[in-house]
């Protein structure tokens, strides 16, 4: 009888290390990066600033997303700056452009519905 005890004693305590073990913060962290999307000359301001967006995202997704959240229409352009110098292609993941121009631990990037740089 004390072996069974000792059986179910181990096979919860492996229960217990598994469950106590999922996807770790930091981990989940290195997936997304913060994006501090601020407007230029004539777009609208957005209510929410920082987004944690995935790293395997495009430039392009971002200002679909922008101007889904803004309610623009399909007519109205969106551009993207970084650094208020240059507007990144769309096929750009925002991965590779946070590891070049990110700066503490955000990547801050203008939009806006006219060209304003570059």
């Amino acid at each position: 009888m004390s072996d069974d005890g000792n059986e179910s004693r181990d096979s919860k305590n492996t229960e217990t290390e598994e469950k106590s073990t999922p996807a770790s913060p930091s981990h989940v962290a290195e997936t997304k990066i913060d994006v501090l999307l601020k407007p230029a000359g004539d777009a609208p301001i957005m209510k929410k600033k920082k987004w944690a967006v995935d790293r395997n995202k495009r430039i392009g997704w971002v200002g679909e997303f922008i101007k889904k959240y803004l309610k623009l229409t399909a007519q109205d352009s969106v551009f993207l700056y970084v650094n208020q110098s240059f507007a990144p292609t769309p096929d750009t993941e925002i991965g590779s452009i946070f590891d070049c121009f990110g700066s503490d631990g955000k990547l801050v990037l203008h939009y806006c519905k006219t060209q304003a740089w570059g």
